[in-house]
């Protein structure tokens, strides 16, 4: 008996071993991936993210669960360069991705050439949400200035919806004042009429929607949309100004993350699953405006034509744009100090 009992130790250990090595094999054959993305995202990744995993299930056996993290783009991105262990980043503008390289290389030094169209699957642009039958005449973002009038923007210091639709005023003023100053003066008399600023696209819809706070609301043209659509088409109407601005939405791998985790991989497949012709169409039942022409031409009805600029073409580019309005001090400052 007692020859036998190291026997039934030896055993034992054996069962355990082959026990942890099967639970092991089980916790490989799953995994889970965290996208950090914007406030007016979130129903868009709700949607892309089964599908994904499906697909990934399919070809691999692997389970794998995308999670999702959505806020103020500006804010999301300094989590990132905080800690927050992101395996992917999709953003509305590219300074929150070019971030993440100058605070630490947590992204490709060539992330925009890692996916097509320089990493942006979809873009949008600023339009104007008012109320049912549009009572106070806005059409252009001259009458936003006008007097009286309540304009609900989000902050943008903090959001890249609200960082868009100053360019966007600014780059509408310069045409008409054909300079900085007459810019600078419009913008100021705009913001002059923005009651309240919210940390991001959500909360600025909150404000309008559910508030009942403002006359109009400017955010990107997919929320507007969802609102006249799901929120209360009774109660709201869309209108589109004579210009606005491309919001080509930016994506990336954070690979100091991803190869820390071992995810490199799946999260490759996740964002080149945006550019696929499945992950358009869901990008384009979301209302934002597809890179793939022949999906753009499924749904073209829903997308009116409206002249855009980039912030490449007529603003010198994110980098000098930011230097310029956004940094501290810089002309978004000087124009709150003095509000």
């Amino acid at each position: 008996m007692a020859a036998q009992a190291p026997a039934r130790r030896t055993l034992r250990r054996l069962v355990t071993a082959v026990a942890f090595a099967l639970t092991a094999g089980g916790a490989l054959a799953q995994t889970s991936i965290l996208n950090v993305s914007y406030d007016v995202s979130r129903e868009l990744y709700k949607d892309i993210n089964p599908v994904f995993s499906a697909q990934w299930k399919a070809r691999t056996g692997e389970v794998v669960t995308v999670n999702q993290s959505h806020g103020g783009s500006s804010k999301q991105a300094m989590s990132i360069t905080e800690g927050l262990e992101a395996d992917v980043i999709t953003m509305n503008q590219s300074p929150d991705i070019d971030i993440l390289l100058e605070r630490g290389n947590l992204v490709a030094a060539d992330w925009r050439k890692r996916f097509p169209h320089d990493a942006t699957p979809y873009t949008t642009t600023s339009v104007f949400l008012v109320r049912k039958g549009n009572p106070k005449g806005i059409k252009d973002w001259g009458d936003l200035t006008r007097a009286g009038l309540q304009v609900i923007v989000p902050n943008p210091k903090t959001s890249g919806n609200g960082r868009y639709t100053y360019l966007a005023a600014w780059g509408y003023a310069l045409d008409k004042t054909g300079s900085d100053a007459g810019a600078k003066d419009f913008v100021t008399k705009l913001l002059a009429n923005v009651p309240v600023l919210d940390g991001g696209g959500r909360g600025a819809t909150t404000t309008f929607t559910q508030r009942d706070v403002g006359d109009v609301l400017v955010t990107f043209e997919n929320e507007a949309i969802l609102i006249a659509k799901e929120v209360g088409g009774a109660k709201f109407d869309i209108v589109y100004p004579s210009v606005s601005i491309d919001g080509s939405a930016p994506v990336a791998v954070v690979e100091k993350v991803t190869e820390k985790r071992g995810t490199t991989k799946v999260a490759e497949a996740y964002l080149n699953f945006l550019f696929s012709p499945e992950g358009q169409e869901i990008i384009a039942s979301h209302n934002f405006r597809p890179r793939d022409p022949a999906v753009l031409k499924k749904f073209a009805a829903q997308f009116p034509a409206i002249r855009t600029f980039s912030v490449d073409d007529k603003l010198g580019g994110w980098k000098a744009a930011n230097a310029k309005h956004f940094a501290d001090g810089a002309i978004y400052d000087q124009i709150m100090v003095n509000r």
